[in-house]
């Protein structure tokens, strides 16, 4: 029997609150009863058919909410969303109510069959999906216009009544969570699964990567430290090492691409279906109808946005990569200006002046990269992307090309016009270490020491006030609605792309970036799970199959180091004593050394099958089932209409 929407109860003794929404203070009573009336109504009704009282607080009601919904709700929502649950026969399907006895593990009173981020997801993806009917305006602020289909929850997000909407955090999990992660010091696997329970695959996604990518340097390091204290100075002997690098870039990348399709298949996201991507908040235009859905909308002229994008940010990225390499050149002036100090002086104190310009512009390197961020997410906002998905890709790319070319410019002038080995090796090394010092302490660090000296404040403040009410669950709410907002894995993969730059392009300079490429990682995933855990507020789960376009930057990022490698091994003496008469059969030499790595690269990428063999048959058997349960259901409806 299939479950109707209007049979769901709206009401339920055992309110769990998942969701918190806090508005404006001040926001109108009308405003407050029209929309929380839009949350509890029925979906036959245009509403969410969801839970939602008032948090009180010592000053009485401050415009937050608590969310929540009744079991048969989440089960009716997991459906809609299209979550995929593993089933009694171990295969992973879509989950249906009417199909529930399936499922492993399901039970009517089973009230754990969704975990607790499926069900703050399928709440926040009922609230984006409250949709206007024939309002033409938010009760109370005649400003604030609507029309029919427009998303309600972001309309109030862009005009400022809507402060804020988060998950609560289970303190009872997240304490056997912090415990198994990062709680005790050791050598082993993350908890991915759990992590995943509590924070979502996007997150879990991004910490297996972390965790497979330390593991990947392991080989590395082991065989860049041999290189390192017996062949110092003999740049011959590196040539192996950066053959050996070619293949390694390659191979991890294809490796790590079969381990996500094993762990998103086990987790069912391997198997969800993309959804139809409705305009992002910061969306505006004039209203039309869109030609796909039918429904009004705002419409933005594609031929202005890329007057936009051609006339104003292409310049402007350009103008910032002109300044990088401006200050690129003062870096090189104030080294020539350190080693004329050593010259002259001879002393300690002047050996260690040799290390201050690659510091002071490593400083200036990660101030400039922050600055820019801020920069290309207000040019990109601009640009007025109709999608968070094309938002996210244009972003993506102003930021690595800068990125790219800040942290590396001096690298490549140092190689490959000063022929400077000495001084790359010297760069190299105190770039990436002064910027893993730099981003441990502003990522982790200091957002850590900041909410723990606020949290103190909030607790004095809490046990000071008599209170009648949940104790326990205002305390939770204040102390969690003031924490920072996590920004997504963004800053977190671009870290890591960076330092996969340091350790592949230049590894026949200074093998031992890789050693102190793994050691960081090592701190950084504790240093992570520290600021997810107790520095930012929970973020709303969001199911992924991969690591998105993050895997072509990396893969992009392998082949510029063959490039690289190649023109470092042509330059040795050792080559160069092999073509003593002819350079251009030296360039010709490396240039054809060069394709046949690349082509090496992209057959290995082609033999390497993306998924794993039984995974590929799972996929095959699901999707021929799908085929033969559309045709039954063909069949039979062709049967019924010749009855009639």
């Amino acid at each position: 029997m299939k479950e109707s929407w209007s049979s769901v109860d709206t009401l339920e003794t055992n309110f769990r609150p998942l969701v918190v929404i806090e508005l404006a203070k001040g926001t109108k009573e009308e405003t407050i009863e029209w929309f929380t009336k839009r949350i509890v109504d029925k979906k036959a009704n245009g509403g969410a058919q969801l839970l939602i009282k008032p948090l009180v607080t010592e000053n009485g009601n401050e415009n937050i909410y608590l969310v929540g919904a009744s079991h048969l709700r989440l089960l009716l929502g997991a459906e809609n969303v299209g979550l995929v649950k593993e089933c009694n026969d171990n295969s992973m399907r879509a989950f249906t109510y009417s199909s529930r006895k399936t499922f492993k593990d399901f039970a009517d009173d089973n009230q754990n069959f969704l975990t607790m981020s499926e069900c703050q997801y399928i709440i926040k993806h009922e609230l984006d999906n409250l949709r206007a009917k024939d309002e033409k305006m938010i009760p109370g602020y005649p400003q604030a216009k609507l029309y029919p289909g427009k998303s309600i929850v972001r309309r109030l997000l862009t005009n400022g009544i809507l402060v804020q909407i988060f998950p609560l955090h289970d303190r009872e999990e997240l304490k056997k969570l912090r415990h198994t992660w990062y709680g005790q010091v050791k050598i082993g696997y993350q908890p991915l699964d759990e992590i995943r329970c509590y924070f979502g695959e996007t997150i879990a996604l991004y910490f297996g990567f972390l965790e497979y990518f330390t593991f990947a340097l392991i080989p590395m390091a082991v065989i860049g430290i041999p290189y390192y204290v017996f062949a110092w100075e003999d740049y011959d002997k590196y040539v192996m090492f950066a053959t050996f690098n070619l293949l390694w870039s390659t191979v991890i990348l294809e490796v790590w691409k079969r381990i996500c399709a094993v762990m998103t298949y086990r987790w069912g996201t391997l198997l969800m279906k993309r959804q139809f991507e409705e305009p992002r908040p910061g969306f505006h235009g004039v209203l039309g109808i869109n030609p796909v859905t039918g429904r009004e909308e705002p419409v933005y002229s594609s031929i202005k946005r890329q007057l936009r994008i051609y006339l104003v940010s292409v310049p402007f990225v350009c103008l910032c990569l002109y300044f990088s390499l401006y200050v690129m050149m003062i870096y090189f002036d104030l080294e020539q200006w350190a080693l004329d100090y050593h010259e002259e002086n001879k002393s300690h104190f002047s050996s260690l002046m040799l290390y201050v310009p690659s510091i002071i512009y490593a400083v200036v390197i990660e101030i400039m990269n922050r600055i820019y961020r801020y920069a290309a997410e207000f040019l990109t906002s601009w640009e007025n992307h109709r999608l968070e998905s094309s938002y996210q890709n244009h972003l993506i790319l102003k930021v690595l090309v800068f990125n790219f070319l800040n942290c590396f410019a001096s690298l490549f002038y140092i190689a490959f016009v000063l022929f400077d080995m000495k001084l790359l090796r010297q760069s190299l090394a105190t770039l990436l270490i002064t910027s893993q010092i730099l981003n441990q302490f502003a990522e982790s660090l200091l957002p850590y020491w900041l909410q723990k000296r606020h949290m103190k404040k909030m607790k004095e403040r809490m046990h000071s006030l008599k209170m009648d009410t949940d104790l326990s669950l205002v305390e939770q709410v204040n102390s969690e609605k003031e924490m920072g907002t996590y920004l997504g894995t963004f800053d977190d993969y671009l870290e890591l792309f960076l330092q996969f730059g340091y350790v592949s392009l230049f590894s026949c300079v200074y093998p031992l970036a890789a050693v102190f490429a793994v050691l960081n990682n090592i701190t950084e995933i504790y240093s992570d799970a520290l600021k997810m855990c107790r520095v930012y507020k929970r973020p709303f789960a969001e199911p992924t199959a991969n690591i998105g376009v993050w895997q072509l930057a990396f893969e992009t990022m392998s082949v510029i180091s063959v490039v690289t490698n190649c023109i470092l091994i042509g330059m040795s003496p050792q080559v160069n004593a092999l073509f003593p008469d002819s350079k251009m059969d030296l360039i010709l030499t490396v240039a054809l050394v060069e394709h046949l790595l690349l082509a090496i690269k992209f057959v290995m990428a082609f033999v390497i099958p993306d998924k794993p063999r039984d995974i590929q048959i799972k996929l095959a058997k699901l999707e021929f089932e799908s085929l033969e349960a559309l045709k039954q259901q063909q069949m039979k409806l062709a049967a019924e209409s010749l009855k009639e």
